[in-house]
């Protein structure tokens, strides 16, 4: 059991699931390939081909086994469970940096799915966190490299 609780959204599983499904029947596939071509090239002490594909091999069946722990052991945070009276998991919010015109929007994720190039933060981030449980209206403050950066709650939905 790990030590702190995962979270993902129903998006978040079903992307973890496709994932896990590529590397166990195309990823798998393509490195025993490899392996099995290295293997061709004879004495296995000075073949760099083999060794980099035995690397590849436990590498890939190291990210298969920690997939496979997320998913076993995340919690899903449901759609019905997502309410837009404060932020949580799964929400979408507009927050506005204080001295700035423009809003931006972020979704609150679980760790395990964070992609902040594309909106998604984590809920342990520290906007994320200082977001989390948190009203419309609310004004957070996040502490960065450059000093402590305020955000003001302009809307919180769900997607």
């Amino acid at each position: 059991m790990s030590e702190k609780e995962v979270f993902l959204t129903k998006e978040g599983l079903t992307k973890l699931e496709e994932e896990l499904e590529t590397l166990k029947t195309v990823t798998r596939k393509e490195v025993a390939e490899r392996i099995k071509v290295a293997l061709g090239y004879g004495d296995l002490s000075e073949n760099a081909e083999y060794d980099q594909a035995k690397k590849e091999q436990a590498q890939l069946e190291e990210r298969i086994a920690k997939v496979e722990n997320i998913i076993s052991e995340a919690k899903v945070v449901e759609d019905h469970e997502v309410t837009t009276d404060k932020v949580n998991i799964g929400t979408f919010v507009t927050v506005q940096e204080e001295g700035e015109d423009e809003q931006e929007i972020y979704c609150i994720v679980g760790s395990a799915e964070s992609d902040p190039l594309n909106g998604k933060i984590s809920n342990e981030s520290p906007l994320g966190s200082a977001l989390l449980g948190r009203r419309r209206k609310d004004v957070v403050s996040v502490s960065t490299p450059d000093g402590n950066t305020k955000y003001t709650i302009i809307s919180i939905k769900k997607s």
